[in-house]
């Protein structure tokens, strides 16, 4: 049975529809990333997920006492406002030490629970958002464009650590992003969107699929061969699941 599910939905915006007709699930212990451009509705349907957004048609699905963690797209700190890593743990629910100590090294971020939140680099904010996403014990972990403005060495080492996280936890992983370059490598599934899915599958599959070319252009060997090189085995009976309407604009 699925963790979570969405059912023909559709967004809309005043009379802009956003989203048409999505239906995706996401079962236990798996890593799907939703893709898409810039305005292809990729942060739309994960809060459309997570019950923030209403769905004007359609149904989503949580399996009840979902447990879910969220990590943003970005973080707004007041920097005239001091607040430590372990501090920022304890909001809005307070938690023990022993329990942000023992995030905080999970996440590889081991010995910097007194640090200012304003003096973290992006990588470590990062970390600590996943930290404290993963606080709850979740079954579910979102995140929203994690390694926006990290480098490309800071990106795979994120990645890196969300399949250790899968590995060690157990928790399904739905992320989104615009950029397939390092995330192939953590994916089991990948849901191409703009607007509408235009296809999903292996990352394999999508990065080959007329439609993922359609809307990212031709220069994508290179994240292929990152993937082949990490995951050298066979996909004989990799199905992509093409859905049919071209791609179109929702910048």
């Amino acid at each position: 049975m699925s963790l979570l599910s969405a059912d023909h939905v559709c967004v809309r915006f005043g009379s802009d529809e956003v989203l048409h007709d999505i239906t995706l699930s996401l079962n236990p212990a798996e890593i799907v990333t939703i893709l898409g451009p810039n305005g292809s509705g990729k942060s739309t349907l994960l809060r459309a997920l997570l019950g923030i957004l209403p769905v004007a048609e359609g149904r989503i699905q949580r399996q009840p006492g979902l447990r879910i963690g969220y990590v943003p797209q970005r973080l707004q700190i007041d920097r005239t406002m001091p607040i430590t890593v372990s501090r920022f743990l304890s909001l809005p629910v307070r938690v023990t030490d022993a329990a942000a100590v023992e995030a905080l090294a999970r996440v590889g971020m081991a010995g910097h629970d007194a640090d200012q939140m304003t003096a973290l680099s992006g990588g470590q904010l990062q970390r600590v958002l996943l930290a404290r996403a993963l606080l709850a014990g979740p079954q579910v972990l979102m995140l929203d464009e994690p390694t926006q403005g990290l480098d490309q060495p800071g990106e795979a080492a994120f990645y890196r650590l969300i399949e250790e996280v899968r590995r060690d936890t157990g928790a399904a992983v739905l992320m989104v992003s615009h950029d397939l370059h390092v995330v192939m490598a953590a994916s089991d599934r990948v849901i191409c969107l703009n607007g509408h899915i235009c296809c999903e599958g292996t990352p394999r599959v999508v990065s080959t699929a007329p439609e993922y070319r359609a809307l990212f252009g031709l220069g994508t060997q290179g994240a292929l061969a990152l993937y082949r090189h990490e995951h050298d085995h066979d996909h004989a009976g990799d199905d992509p699941h093409h859905h049919h309407g071209h791609a179109h604009d929702h910048a």
